[in-house]
């Protein structure tokens, strides 16, 4: 095929995600052109293993791994090519009692999602897969749903299928460059010539990184060497399910009568730190046998027969791993109509299909299809600019690939890297930190004689005790939580108004010192944002949000301003440090460091002041996300020291205690305080979650998302977010299916224990085929099943503390 001088759609890549992207582009009608550099499937897709499992901990993950059964199930009939595809199922294997309670959780968290995983016995399991040895197996999950492919077939269906409808495949095809002018995608230079283009979408598998850098664009993975062995034919049958057995690290899959089986061992080897040689297409890379021992010592007692039959090949073969063991989809936010489809983590072919399809939508319709924000690129942040700081997250990512999934579990490699200025400090007063966006953040404060450090488990954790003291001190004395982590930018110029007007879905010409709490919806009504605005100055305002948006959120500002309008978005995240005082003696405390007038008439809840302590002005913010009277505090980070040790000796006298994070999430589930990217996001609405006040529909102002919210409040709803509560023990922690007079109607989206009430807390939407309202909600009868066991459960729709904010507002 002759090479186009231009394509609407160029995708660089031609391994199994780029020919899946480039199938949905050419089916809803785009023009597309794919180009690789060698043959189609080199890279990583020739070799890979091909299980083929849906059920992740995101419910639209698992839909978009659905989205690819789906159509592996119908491919061959379409394109007249051979897949590979069996629908075979899927087991895993449980061998200690915690793991037994990881697979009983995930099954129903499988349940929520609309799977049928069925829990099964030792012996069933091995009815179902008589080769393993059951000596120590305490029981099984299966997913009949699941299955394997063979990847290289697979990729030229979808190819086949691709040009069927229209798409240009052109193989040989070396792209050296992307071209761009005064910062805008143009199109790309190749060996062969140069295509102007008006989207790019970079499917390049371990290539991506570099490439993509060379634009400025970030897309954080590193190659890792990944084996597995294929024995010679002993009479496996073909029907053979699928068989993942964490606890000894591998996974197992019929191939040609014998076996193909491989793991995740804890000390993955890196590749290709210098860069990647070139040429490498087909190439595999040497066997390391003795690395390979250590899965083979856990092998063998699983499967005696391994230690008999002969071995065709252990394969060794690079594949391209991401920091959190999630791939990349998305809008590259440094560089607009660029798009990611990489970092696959050894299950891009169980992905494959329905990542496709979300890239083809993406690129379509410049949004995802549903909410994806786990494989959103902009998830990422600062450290994953550091290639090394990359390598050592992935490496151990890699090696958790099967260990236990714990609840709260944190990482330990490239820490610390962000600190707060009273890192130290906190430390040596107990502090057990987490890390989110590189950012170490006290979790929980040890007294004397606590272990400072995590235990992980599915019961009650270690610090349970220690977050009730810090609970119970918010609710009745004071706490003091260091959020110097909070993404802060501004938005300055003339324009800065009428700008964030458009962008905001609450209103936003308020008077200076006013704080708005609002979202920022996209073009469904869904709510991409969910954060606090000041109003400093008549043409500037000062916003924050969470830690982990800080690129999607200022991404999404950013992109929003009409490009009319001069207006300049700001990050001043690393400038400010935070310190948030909360409790009813919070007002006293800080009044003796203070001449301000901080009682209630003096700084009214809702607003915003400079006030001076110990010689520093402060943007004292009235606020909570903890349900009590308080304060955030706002103030340059050479201050945080002072602006710290001062409030310590004030409310020492007062009962003030350090606290940490996790007693945020106490506090405010008994608030009813929702959390975005668990509780709201893209797929929700304001008035689905609660939050319709917030948003501006009395007044005529034209804002994002506008149309979509006054089309739906003509309609209806048909979820509803709630909290849930049970007079059971039992421990709640999310995804728990929730059942409405018998019939299942969604699922817990976050959980956790409220202290001051004393029971455990679980908030999720309540869904129907049908409009509902309030008294839908309230008049059925109400199960949780965790673990797959149902528990009676009580639902409300106000705060179970404070619902009158009684305390916040005094």
């Amino acid at each position: 095929m002759s090479l186009p001088t231009s394509s609407k759609v160029i995708i660089v890549g031609g391994g199994i995600v780029g020919c899946s992207t480039a199938y949905h582009l050419a089916k809803i009608g785009h023009e597309v052109l794919l180009l690789e550099k060698a043959s189609l499937n080199s890279g990583s897709t020739w070799h890979a293993a091909g299980l083929v499992g849906q059920l992740r901990s995101n419910a639209n993950i698992t839909q978009l791994l659905g989205h690819s059964i789906n159509l592996y199930d119908q491919l061959e009939a379409e394109t007249g090519l051979a897949t590979g595809w069996k629908m075979n199922g899927g087991l895993r294997l449980a061998c200690n009692n915690e793991r037994w309670t990881e697979v009983k959780r995930q099954a129903t968290t499988a349940r929520s999602f609309g799977l049928e995983m069925q829990l099964l016995t030792p012996k069933e399991a091995q009815d179902l897969w008589p080769l393993m040895d059951i000596s120590d197996v305490v029981g099984a999950a299966f997913l009949p749903t699941d299955g394997q492919a063979s990847p290289s077939d697979i990729t030229q269906a979808l190819a086949r299928g691709a040009r069927t409808s229209g798409a240009k495949i052109i193989e040989n095809c070396v792209v050296t460059e992307i071209i761009t002018e005064n910062g805008n995608l143009v199109g790309v230079k190749t060996k062969l010539g140069s295509i102007s283009c008006e989207k790019l979408v970079l499917c390049c598998g371990q290539w991506t990184r570099d490439f993509a850098a060379t634009v400025g664009v970030n897309v954080p993975l590193v190659s890792v060497e990944h084996q597995y062995m294929i024995t010679e034919e002993f009479g496996v049958p073909s029907d053979l399910p699928t068989l993942r057995d964490p606890d000894r690290l591998t996974y197992y899959k019929e191939e040609v009568g014998g076996l193909v089986w491989g793991g995740y061992e804890p000390n993955g080897i890196p590749w290709a730190i210098e860069g990647i040689p070139e040429p490498f297409d087909f190439q595999l890379l040497e066997s390391r046998y003795d690395h390979f021992e250590q899965l083979m010592e856990l092998a063998l007692p699983r499967v005696p027969k391994l230690s008999e039959v002969g071995v065709k090949q252990l394969l060794n073969g690079p594949e391209s791993f991401t920091p959190d063991g999630n791939f990349i989809l998305g809008e590259a936010p440094e560089l607009k109509n660029i798009y990611i489809g990489a970092g696959f983590n050894a299950y891009g072919i169980a992905a494959g299909g329905g990542a496709g399809m979300a890239l083809a939508e993406w690129v379509a319709n410049g949004a995802p299809p549903f909410d994806l924000w786990p494989v959103d690129i902009r998830r990422f942040g600062r450290p994953h600019h550091d290639t090394n700081w990359v390598r050592s997250r992935t490496l151990e990512a890699y090696g958790k690939h099967y260990t236990m999934a714990w609840p709260s579990e944190e990482h330990t490699s490239g820490r610390p890297c962000r600190r707060s200025p009273l890192y130290d400090t906190l430390k040596s007063s107990g502090a057990v930190f987490g890390e989110k966006l590189g950012w170490e953040r006290a979790n929980w404060f040890a007294d004397t004689g606590e272990e400072p450090r995590d235990i992980y488990t599915f019961g009650l954790p270690n610090w349970h005790s220690a977050v009730a003291r810090e609970h119970k001190a918010a609710r009745e004395a004071a706490v003091l939580f260091d959020q110097t982590s909070f993404a802060k930018y501004i938005l300055t110029g003339p324009d800065a108004e009428q700008a964030l007007q458009w962008i905001a879905s609450n209103r936003v010409d308020k008077p200076v010192g006013s704080i708005i709490y609002t979202q920022m919806l996209n073009d469904n009504g869904g709510i991409e944002c969910d954060l606090t605005c000041v109003r400093t100055k008549f043409n500037e305002y000062y916003i924050t949000t969470g830690t982990g948006y800080a690129t999607h959120d200022f991404n999404w500002i950013n992109g929003n301003i009409p490009s009319q309008l001069n207006a300049q978005l700001i990050d001043v995240t690393s400038s400010n440090a935070v310190l948030s005082l909360f409790g009813p003696n919070a007002r006293d405390i800080l009044q003796v460091l203070t001449v301000n007038d901080v009682s209630d008439n003096g700084h009214p809840f809702g607003s915003a002041r400079q006030i001076s302590i110990a010689g520093c002005l402060v943007l004292a913010m009235r606020i909570t996300y903890v349900g009590e009277l308080g304060w955030e505090l706002h103030f340059p980070v050479e201050y945080a020291q002072t602006v710290y040790n001062k409030l310590i000796e004030a409310g020492s006298p007062l009962g003030l205690r350090n606290a940490g994070y996790r007693a945020i999430e106490t506090l405010r589930l008994e608030k009813g305080y929702r959390a975005w990217s668990s509780d709201v996001g893209p797929d929700h609405t304001p008035d689905e979650a609660g939050l319709g006040w917030a948003v501006k529909m009395k007044s005529n102002i034209s804002f994002k998302g506008r149309d979509a919210i006054a089309k739906q409040r003509a309609e209806g709803i048909k979820k509803i977010m709630a909290t849930f509560t049970t007079d059971s023990n039992v421990i709640l922690s999310g995804r728990e299916t929730i059942y409405r007079n018998g019939e299942r109607c969604g699922w817990l989206s976050s959980a956790g224990f409220g202290h001051t009430i004393g029971k455990f807390i679980g908030m999720g939407y309540v869904r129907s085929d049908r409009y509902i309202d309030n008294d839908f909600v309230l008049s059925g009868d109400y199960e949780l099943e965790v673990a797959m066991k149902r528990v009676r459960a009580n639902v409300c729709l106000k705060p179970l503390y404070d619902p009158k904010l009684e305390k916040v507002k005094t």
